[in-house]
């Protein structure tokens, strides 16, 4: 089993201008994510010469609200025009917009009948612009624990009811490990029975959002699990490099190739 390994690069070497970080993670020979694209050339980011996996698929806009609906598919459309500059297939979305220090910008404290019924709505919205233009969207769970308190659908579990409500195969789910196992735990059976679901998978140890190894989670033991199933997409190192250095996140990226290399 192979999988598309992918680093954000977000993330790692961050002591140095974004383009060299593409450019590092490319000659390392792994695939590269971005988050916000309204700061970024595609034509620069074209010219890395790296493979874009993923990147944010929206702007600005919810999932619990119909002005928010009608924000995040107007900015999805827009996502899609940067997607397509730099080859990138799946767009990730979240329940609501992130802010400054990944806190969302709509908090809600309880996600009602409602706002489950919205969300389906715009969902189905979302998965059919994906069919017209050829791309999928993914819905990514968080934690509201530690990163992301008062995110509307954080769990792995509302993502993944979310996206069965759904049945788009331009609607899929990328499960994040690192917020799952903080907001949920039992992780082999999450993979299991999100299986038919993924669009992709993030990971970073647990506690400190860094590189396998650096944490409780046996890694080795999850890409089993994730190859048992018949998982062969992207998993993505969404983490920090434990040492910040541009040779410290060299190793980290060594130790996420060792951990998910069968």
């Amino acid at each position: 089993m192979t999988f598309t390994l992918s680093v954000c690069s977000e993330m790692v070497y961050t002591a140095v201008p974004h383009l060299e970080r593409v450019a590092r993670i490319h000659e390392r020979g792994f695939a590269a994510e971005i988050w916000d694209w309204t700061d970024k050339d595609a034509s620069d980011l074209a010219a890395t010469g790296a493979r874009f996996t993923s990147m944010t698929g929206y702007v600005t806009g919810d999932l619990v609200s119909a002005r928010g609906a009608d924000d995040l598919l107007s900015t999805a459309e827009e996502s899609i025009s940067f997607a397509r500059q730099i080859s990138c297939p799946a767009l990730n979305l979240h329940g609501t917009g992130l802010g400054e220090g990944g806190l969302p910008v709509r908090p809600v404290e309880i996600v009602t009948g409602d706002m489950w019924l919205t969300a389906v709505r715009t969902l189905s919205r979302v998965a059919e612009l994906g069919e017209q233009h050829g791309v999928t969207f993914v819905l990514e769970n968080l934690n509201t624990q530690v990163d992301h308190p008062g995110t509307p659908f954080a769990k792995a579990a509302d993502t993944l009811a979310l996206v069965r409500a759904v049945d788009s195969a331009h609607l899929k789910m990328n499960l994040d490990l690192y917020h799952a196992q903080i907001g949920e735990g039992n992780l082999v059976d999450l993979i299991r029975r999100a299986a038919p679901h993924l669009g992709e998978v993030q990971i970073a140890d647990v506690p400190g959002r860094c590189e396998p190894g650096t944490g409780e989670v046996r890694w080795s033991f999850i890409a089993r699990a994730l190859a048992d199933v018949g998982y062969d997409g992207v998993v993505a190192l969404e983490a920090f490099a434990s040492d910040p250095s541009v040779g410290g996140s060299d190793r980290a990226l060594e130790a996420f190739r060792s951990a998910f290399t069968l």
